[in-house]
């Protein structure tokens, strides 16, 4: 061996897909990986190898053979059960965090780092940690498209000379930098230098000599028990909003970066229009924790907590507005004091904000307002509260305390209140209408459950619910928990017998209280073309997420809502 050679750090990419498990582009992973490494000034320094289709066999032959200082491995991962490799005829065979911390015992002095991207793979890394001074796994499970960019930012920084801690957050930024909302998701371990660390592998790590051949059949086995299967992601309920840490939460670009340089602006002021259940509070809290991240103090206040009785009088709302806002700042509650003072409640609320709750802060303060169409039902209310919050934007533009204040308006329905146009919120600052799921981030959804569908299951989905993140995140659910299959799914969707039975009902009630409104959903179900409705109907029918616009004219949502209501309403 040249010396030149011996200089050569060794990266093995090892790889694994099984025939029973959902398609990764793990290819375009590892060319964009070669492709990095070539085109760096310190390319001489790297050596990649690469294993396809890696057993357990083959993964400790590999570290053997090519003596590597970087073992990658790339594909899935099940937590707690263990990497997923593949068997000898091409199905999960699944190796658990013992084995691979024993495998990696034996090349402790050789390898300096691996890295595991696969969903849920810091369970491994963990144990792997006690012995390699670096591992990087995955807390959660990871996007497709994630899990690649990280290798990309790793991998460019290494070749660039770079140490692997600053490599480890190059991936991360990678992540950020491409809109996808998981750079938290890779996590670095590193090995612990206590005394009492070879006591801690004991515990951990049993004998090798059985478990790297440990048969996985119960995952391939536990995927077609009818119930209850063995779960192999840690779903989230699709009810409410996807929490901040969940993998299953689908960007759709260009709005999030959007709204991320928006929201850095003084004076800022986004809001968000959807029908119900099309992820604006998801958005929303993410704006939120974008803003902490940049150092703001953020405040969130749902107008759903407002009681009813505050809601029909402005003195009554703005003093829960301020005394909401104050909790959330963990500040001392001092309303009672500025509404002592003899002037009107708006000046009384300006005054609270900018004399006590701007003035105490040194930050920027980005205060979330979820729903505030509970106000829309009272006009002189919704006129006078919602006024107020233009003004303060109007503010923002040149008053250097209210500079410091950033707005995120999220609604439902059609602002039908009589505002005047300088003085509506609503015609200013940036505009987000979330639209459905593209085709491309319902595949993306798709595979974060796991499931390996063809196109053509795919597109039955889409032909049953379209683009509607919350049915496709419900049919995905259950699904890919073993309790339903798409067949049955398709059979029960637009009957109350299926997974909507709930949510098709609530409709339901909501149309047949609404002589007119009911009338123009049986036009629109009768109808096998695009209807022309009053504005006013065809708006409160979209606000509901019972219809699409196409121009002036609309269409059923989803065939579901074509089936259910068809029959439901009496439709021939």
């Amino acid at each position: 061996m040249s010396s030149s050679s011996r200089k050569k750090k060794t990266i093995l990419f090892l790889a694994a897909n099984p025939k029973n498990s959902t398609v990764l582009r793990l290819g375009e992973e590892v060319k964009e990986i070669a492709d990095g490494l070539q085109r760096s000034k310190k390319r001489e320094k790297f050596q990649l190898e690469q294993q396809w289709a890696v057993t357990p066999r083959d993964m400790q032959r590999a570290v053997l053979d090519y003596k590597p200082e970087i073992v990658h491995f790339s594909g899935h991962g099940v937590g707690e059960e263990g990497l997923a490799l593949e068997d000898e005829t091409g199905q999960i065979k699944l190796v658990n965090a013992k084995a691979l911390a024993r495998l990696f015992e034996l090349f402790m002095d050789r390898v300096e780092c691996v890295v595991l991207n696969a969903c849920y793979s810091d369970v491994q890394a963990a144990a792997i940690a006690h012995h390699i001074p670096y591992v990087i796994g995955m807390k959660q499970a990871v996007g497709d498209n994630a899990a690649r960019e990280f290798a990309i930012g790793f991998y460019d920084a290494l070749a660039a000379g770079e140490s692997i801690e600053f490599a480890y957050k190059s991936g991360c930024v990678s992540i950020t930098m491409a809109g996808i909302p998981e750079e938290l998701t890779p996590v670095l371990k590193k090995k612990p230098e206590n005394s009492d660390q070879e006591t801690a592998e004991q515990e951990i790590v049993p004998a090798i000599d059985n478990i790297l051949e440990e048969s996985s059949s119960a995952l391939a086995n536990a995927r077609s028990l009818p119930s209850p299967p063995v779960p192999l992601l840690n779903l989230d309920n699709p009810e409410g909003s996807v929490s901040l840490d969940s993998p299953l939460y689908i960007a759709r670009p260009p709005i999030e970066s959007e709204c991320y340089q928006t929201i850095a602006k003084p004076g800022a002021l986004i809001r968000i229009k959807s029908p119900r259940k099309m992820g604006k509070t998801s958005l929303l809290q993410r704006i939120l924790h974008h803003s902490r991240e940049q150092g703001h103090q953020t405040a969130y206040l749902n107008f759903q907590s407002a009681d009813g009785n505050f809601l029909g009088n402005l003195d009554h709302l703005l003093q829960w507005f301020c005394g909401e806002i104050t909790n959330e700042l963990n500040l001392e509650d001092r309303v009672i004091d500025y509404w002592k003072q003899g002037m009107g409640s708006k000046q009384k609320c300006g005054n609270y904000f900018q004399r006590y709750l701007l003035a105490t802060i040194t930050t920027p303060l980005t205060l979330g307002l979820d729903e505030v169409d509970r106000i829309f039902p009272y006009p002189q209310v919704a006129q006078e509260f919602f006024g107020l919050l233009r003004a303060w934007h109007e503010k923002g533009k040149n008053e250097p305390a209210w500079k410091k204040l950033r707005l995120v308006i999220s609604h439902s329905k059609e602002v039908y209140i009589p505002l005047n146009i300088n003085q509506s919120p609503f015609n200013v600052g940036l505009p987000i209408d979330l639209p459905e799921f593209n085709y491309q981030e319902i595949v993306e959804l798709v595979q974060k459950h796991q499931l390996n569908w063809s196109d053509r299951k795919i597109e039955q989905l889409i032909e049953m619910v379209d683009g509607h993140p919350y049915l496709l995140r419900k049919a995905l659910y259950e699904i890919a928990r073993g309790y339903l299959t798409l067949e049955e799914f398709l059979q029960t969707a637009p009957t109350e017998e299926g997974i909507y039975g709930d949510h098709l009902r609530y409709h339901l009630i909501n149309l047949t209280a609404d002589p007119n409104l009911e009338a123009a959903m049986k036009q629109v179900i009768a109808s096998s073309v695009p209807v022309r409705l009053e504005a006013n109907l065809a708006f409160k029918l979209r606000s509901r997420g019972l219809v699409k616009l196409l121009g002036n004219d609309v269409i059923p949502l989803s065939n579901l809502c074509r089936l259910y209501f068809k029959d439901r309403l009496g439709v021939h």
